[in-house]
């Protein structure tokens, strides 16, 4: 399906809407790309719901690690709404459309809740941290309240940043294209479509993956430094065994959202980066919301248990 761009003299005076061109490359696979979006998506409303109601159900799983856990569940279900419906929409009615305060909108709902993400995953690895090399003081430590706090500022302290972030780019004067090469509002395509000097926002958004992304990741390398540390000196291949499987499932999720958004973020960006973008995108905000629940609960005993007595009722 053809999209027309609006003139510059158009954009200059009134711009109403962009146009996200999602995967229209492939414009004989958009209704093989619905039903396999669609699908995705139901599997991750399903398994990550699932993890959110055992672990607010089972007594055995109220515990601080699976009340991060449920948490993290209940992240992926909104992060992976704020992009997944809209672009099941645009390829099942081919309509690409969106209006320039819905752009907005979904952006920032998606750089708030990226942010959490990242906050939330260092939470997790500190967690594990205190559990292995402070075992005696874990209960005092990560008691309810603590796990409440934790929780509460990995959702509210990126919100001004990147509300503030999201302002000062839609506040740009766009006067090109209206056609955003991505399959929903990111910073990047967006920024591409802004006339006169970007650098600033550039910066912004360099300086934000820093605070949001580099940061969570460099406390997450040092938590799991001391574990490692920690772990080698247990006496038995046992008890090694066993403190390495209770971090390794958040290893794999660790590496799988921050290799991909570290990537897609800081790496200098070419005229032929759009496809590549699309496709670490699709990592960050799908696959790793998809695989969440199959790797928390196949390598976790205590999740099959719990699953097991909540299918048998």
């Amino acid at each position: 399906m053809k999209h027309k761009e609006k003139s510059p003299e158009q954009n200059l005076t009134e711009l109403m809407e962009f146009v996200l061109l999602g995967f229209d490359d492939v414009p004989h696979l958009q209704k093989f790309l619905f039903g396999l979006f669609l699908i995705i998506y139901l599997i991750i409303l399903l398994g990550n719901g699932t993890i959110l109601l055992i672990t607010k159900l089972d007594p055995g799983l109220h515990t601080p690690m699976y009340f991060f856990l449920g948490n993290f569940s209940f992240l992926e279900i909104c992060y992976v709404s704020a992009t997944l419906p809209r672009m099941l929409m645009n390829l099942w009615t081919q309509r690409r459309a969106i209006s320039f305060a819905a752009c907005a909108t979904q952006m920032c709902w998606v750089l708030l809740l990226g942010a959490t993400e990242c906050f939330l995953l260092a939470v997790m690895a500190y967690d594990r941290y205190v559990a292995i090399c402070n075992p005696l003081h874990y209960p005092l430590v990560m008691n309810h309240k603590v796990c409440v706090q934790l929780v509460a500022g990995s959702w509210v302290c990126g919100i001004p940043v990147q509300i503030g972030q999201t302002f000062q780019i839609f506040s740009l004067p766009f006067c090109g294209s209206n056609l955003i090469n991505h399959f929903f509002c990111d910073i990047p395509p967006v920024l591409k479509l802004a006339c006169g000097d970007t650098f600033v926002n550039e910066m912004m958004v360099y300086a934000s993956a820093v605070l949001f992304v580099m940061v969570p990741f460099v406390l997450i390398l040092v938590s799991y430094g001391k574990i490692i540390s920690t772990i080698l000196k247990l006496p038995s291949a046992t008890s090694r065994a066993k403190a390495f499987s209770t971090c390794s499932s958040h290893l794999i999720v660790v590496t799988l959202f921050y290799g991909s958004a570290t990537i897609s973020y800081l790496r200098p960006k070419t005229k032929n980066s759009a496809e590549t973008d699309k496709v670490l995108s699709l990592f960050y905000t799908i696959v790793t919301p998809l695989f969440n629940p199959m790797i928390y609960s196949l390598r976790n005993q205590d999740v099959i248990m719990a699953l097991r007595k909540l299918l048998c009722k």
